[in-house]
């Protein structure tokens, strides 16, 4: 059988007919949708990893801060601190974990008179279970100050770490515990600092 070259030229040119044009059209309008809905997620989202990293760099910034400061058994302003082998050979200022706040004159963020042992922030004020900083959070300095909308509690409290100590109030381990919020979102990281120069600041 012979097939007329010019049939044949004519069927392979023929293009598509309206029902795949229209197949094509809601096969790729489908695709489109789903593309389109996924971006406006992703869009929608990108903002909460941002919030994170804040929450992040702020509960870094804290932990070192706390992580940083005198593990000593005297206050270090206290006339004993640099011979004290433990809290009762304070002379007046022993800096016991089992107690929390700083002295009544010390404050986080003065230039005078600053936070300047571990302990100090079991409170961050005489006699206060915790240590909360509102938004926007200062610096040690004070000078400084996180985004507005962040907020953090800073906890410390005896832990035993595997012999390390004792969960007791002259424990040689203490667990600090950083709390930051952003919302209904909260980030905790925690860390530890042990006693291993008690007369040194």
């Amino acid at each position: 059988m012979c097939i007329d070259r010019a049939t044949l030229r004519n069927r392979l040119q023929r293009g598509l007919s309206l029902i795949e044009l229209i197949v094509f059209i809601v096969i790729v309008s489908v695709g489109l949708a789903g593309i389109l809905t996924v971006l406006d997620i992703t869009t929608r989202g990108s903002v909460d990893p941002m919030i994170r990293k804040q929450m992040l760099s702020i509960a870094e910034a804290l932990l070192e801060e706390v992580q940083l400061q005198p593990f000593t058994w005297c206050d270090p302003n206290d006339a004993n601190a640099l011979t004290a082998t433990s809290a009762a050979g304070c002379a007046t200022m022993a800096e016991n974990p089992g107690v929390p706040g700083a002295e009544s004159a010390q404050t986080r963020t003065s230039v005078a008179t600053p936070f300047n042992n571990v302990n100090d922030y079991n409170g961050c004020g005489p006699s206060v279970a915790a240590c909360n900083l509102a938004s926007p959070i200062p610096s040690i300095s004070g000078i400084y100050t996180s985004p507005a909308g962040y907020s953090a509690t800073i906890s410390v409290t005896s832990e035993a770490l595997n012999g390390v100590g004792d969960a007791t109030a002259s424990s040689a381990s203490l667990r600090i515990k950083v709390t930051v919020s952003h919302g209904s979102d909260s980030i905790i990281m925690e860390g530890y600092r042990t006693r291993y120069a008690p007369n040194f600041y």
